[in-house]
């Protein structure tokens, strides 16, 4: 019996020691793909308790459940991501990501790629900060948006708001809001 015990348990630990962990290159591979499969509890793994997404002067930090929000308003613009360079320095990933949605079509500026810098803590991503987007065109980015805004403000009140709705709602209401502009816009001879 001792004999049983001591292989069932060699056998336990050797089985647990080739169960590698991921490295954090195949961390920020995981998680960008989890946003593409629409799979919150995959990413859910991946971050740490508490995830800060620095993005110029904002800094934003997360809870899982404020992530989440953050991931199904995401989710609203059909969102799609492809990993174009990934690099490691240190304890930071730099990776270039090219995103492309329905809120970056009518932005034009789709794709939208950018540099980010993710950091980790704990084995897990607890930092994301935004760098350059190469090629982004922001004027072009603003005259959009602003357009859209003074639209939907004149036209279709409800809807006002819209823009710094970061919740699903929000993202709806986004999406209608765009929706709504170029159907007026597609209707004049």
């Amino acid at each position: 019996m001792k004999n049983t015990l001591f292989i069932l348990s060699l056998l336990l630990l050797m089985a647990s020691c080739n169960q590698k962990k991921p490295t954090r290159k195949e961390m920020v591979t995981q998680y960008y793909q989890a946003f593409e499969e629409g799979n919150y509890q995959k990413i859910k793994a991946l971050i740490n308790d508490t995830l800060t997404i620095t993005s110029g002067d904002y800094v934003t930090p997360y809870t899982h459940e404020s992530f989440y929000e953050f991931f199904k308003w995401d989710s609203i613009f059909k969102t799609s991501y492809a990993i174009v360079q990934l690099d490691e320095a240190d304890n930071e990933v730099l990776v270039n990501v090219a995103s492309e949605s329905v809120r970056y079509e009518f932005l034009k500026n789709n794709p939208l790629t950018c540099q980010f810098n993710i950091s980790f803590d704990s084995g897990k991503i607890s930092k994301i900060e935004s760098g350059e987007c190469a090629g982004a065109d922001w004027g072009v980015w603003q005259k959009e948006r602003d357009s859209l805004v003074s639209w939907i403000q004149k036209n279709h009140p409800k809807l006002d708001g819209f823009i710094h709705d970061l919740t699903m709602h929000g993202a709806i209401n986004y999406v209608e809001a765009i929706e709504l502009y170029e159907a007026d816009k597609n209707s004049i001879p």
